[in-house]
């Protein structure tokens, strides 16, 4: 059976879950990627903390004429809403996803989407994978990446969801 689902990462540029500074989304119908949607965001006052500057590469300058959240909510709604939804980081980007919204006065409740989503570092972890970060599950199932940028984590994640069966058996063969 050929699966649908869209997959969805998001950068933050503090600790604050609520401080999303890019956002990645990839929508597969029928095991195809059909759409994908990325923006840079202007996190709230475009504050950023060196830590997370670091590991993403993307700086107060880069977003301080990009759209806020809210300006770019209808776009994320249209292409999330009731869809069956996988993070790499269910959690994490479950979590951000709910308290950006709560931040704009936004209502998750509409969104219409179950109360965990699939999470592939779980999924791999359950097969046996020891190590279940996206880059090293992508490296070992032969996926491309080019790590933290939004939507390439959220590509990747797809490739990771449609190849589940195959690293099982992979790693049934040991």
């Amino acid at each position: 059976m050929l699966e649908t689902f869209t997959t969805i990462d998001f950068e933050l540029a503090t600790a604050k879950y609520n401080s999303v500074c890019a956002v990645g989304i990839v929508n597969v119908v029928n095991g195809e990627i059909s759409n994908e949607f990325y923006s840079l965001v202007r996190p709230p006052d475009n504050k950023y903390m060196w830590q997370t500057s670091r590991v993403h590469g993307i700086k107060p300058k880069h977003t301080a004429d990009a759209p806020s959240f809210i300006e770019i909510y209808p776009t994320i709604k249209e292409m999330i809403q009731g869809q069956h939804m996988v993070a790499h980081d269910e959690l994490l980007d479950r979590s951000v996803l709910k308290d950006t919204m709560s931040f704009y006065n936004l209502h998750y409740p509409e969104l219409e989407l179950a109360n965990m989503w699939d999470c592939t570092s779980k999924i791999y972890r359950s097969y046996g994978f020891e190590r279940t970060k996206l880059s090293i599950c992508c490296e070992l199932m032969g996926v491309e990446l080019k790590h933290h940028d939004a939507l390439s984590d959220a590509r990747a994640t797809a490739h990771l969801f449609l190849k589940k069966d195959a690293a099982m058996e992979m790693n049934k063969l040991g």
